[in-house]
Formats: C-alpha cells, structure tokens, sequence
C-alpha cells in the first residue's frame, strides 16, 4: 500500500524497494526526486487510522517473527522520510531539523490504550536507532524529550466514531420514543480530542479537520489517510 503512494507521488515504481512474494529488496541508491522537493515529500501529512503498533508508520521488526529489521532494510512511511533527510542533509543541526519535520507529519490514532503505548514506543525507539546509525551516538535527553513530545501529540488514544476519548462519557443510546414518554436532558458526552497541527502552530478538536472551519485552521486535511482494512 504505501509503495502504491509513492508510485503516484513520484509517477514511477519501485522508488525504495521491489517487492518479492512476502518480502522486498531495499534499493541502495539515492532517490531521485525528478524534479520534486525532498522537503515536499518530508513534510507530506499522514494519518494511519486504528493504528496498533503502527505498521504502516514504521517497520522496526517482522511482525510475524518479532526480529529487528536493520536500519537500513526498513520501509515504514517515517523511515522512508528519515532515509530521505539522511540523503539530503549533511550536517546534525540540519538533519534533527528535518527529523523533527517528519515526526510531525505523521499521526494516529488507537483505542486500545496497549496499543498506542507499543506504537508510542516504536516511534520513540525508531528515533533511537536513525539518529545512533546515522551519527553513531546517542541521542540526549533533551532532545528525545523534544521527540516524546511530538509522539504524545501525534498519537493518541481515540474513539474514531465519536472523536472523543474511549468509555470517557458512555455515549447515548437512542430509541424511539413512545407518546407517553418525556425526553430527558441528553447525556453530556466526552470531551473531543485534539491534534496538533505544528506548520499552523494551532491546536483544533480532530473534528474540526472534517469541516470547513477547521479546514481553514489546518490549511488543508490530510494528504494521506490509510489503515488496516478490517479495522479501518
């Protein structure tokens, strides 16, 4: 799926892998942007919907056998914008720059609270391992702290249907009324999530995304939204 998304993007197959059967083969040489921006494409917005463990955002290890994939071998939306800043840049204040540029790009949302804390940690923990196999150290604390904190923004815990926090409020139950039935003062609802949206330096409810008003707040809605089908 995500290599179908970079096919339209930059109008060619196979731009950061060819697909075998069940696996692929990592293509070693630079991406060629043909004319486009490598900060367009760092700065692309991405929701994965019902996200878990955040497969489509980062690729860190087989989700069948649980083995690390090297550095190098991975192929999640944030790896591949994180390979591309390490192709584009050639100095450490530049690359965090642009690092950070693509942590806030990507976002998404779980209502399993497990879940969203495994996806937290694979996104924090993919930071790790970029910035230790690119600059051979380690990150500091401030810094991870800088990380941690766009992560705990993008990645939230979320019932989709509502856009609200799971079980904060029990929703409604709507049934019909009968004649002899008096109405009842609707049951307050939980509070509605919010996203950040770092190019706009805003905070909007995630349900202003899906209206004109909030369109105008966020500038545009997400160029990408994808998930796993069942759950989607």
């Amino acid at each position: 799926m995500v290599n179908h998304l970079d096919e339209e993007w930059f109008g060619s197959p196979d731009v950061f892998n060819i697909e075998k059967d069940q696996t692929w083969e990592t293509k070693t040489e630079m991406i060629d942007f043909k004319g486009k921006k490598w900060k367009d494409y760092v700065d692309r917005s991405v929701l994965e919907i019902t996200c878990g463990e955040a497969p489509f955002i980062v690729s860190r290890y087989n989700s069948s056998t649980g083995q690390i994939i090297p550095v190098e071998e991975r192929i999640g939306i944030l790896d591949r914008k994180l390979r591309v800043v390490t192709e584009n840049t050639d100095n450490e204040e530049d690359w965090i720059k642009w690092a950070k540029r693509a942590y806030e790009s990507v976002y998404g949302y779980e209502y399993q609270g497990d879940n969203l804390l495994i996806g937290r940690i694979n996104l924090l923990m993919t930071f790790v391992d970029y910035y230790q196999s690119v600059w051979n150290k380690e990150a500091d604390k401030d810094l991870l702290t800088t990380i941690t904190n766009i992560i705990t923004w993008n990645f939230w815990q979320m019932d989709g249907l509502n856009g609200t926090v799971p079980l904060g409020v029990p929703q409604p139950v709507f049934e019909q009324m009968t004649l002899f039935d008096i109405e009842d003062k609707p049951e307050e609802k939980a509070p509605l999530c919010k996203v950040r949206k770092w190019r706009a330096r805003k905070t909007i409810r995630y349900k202003e995304i899906e209206t004109k008003e909030g369109i105008d707040i966020a500038k545009k809605k997400w160029d990408i939204v994808l998930g796993n089908a069942p759950f989607s």
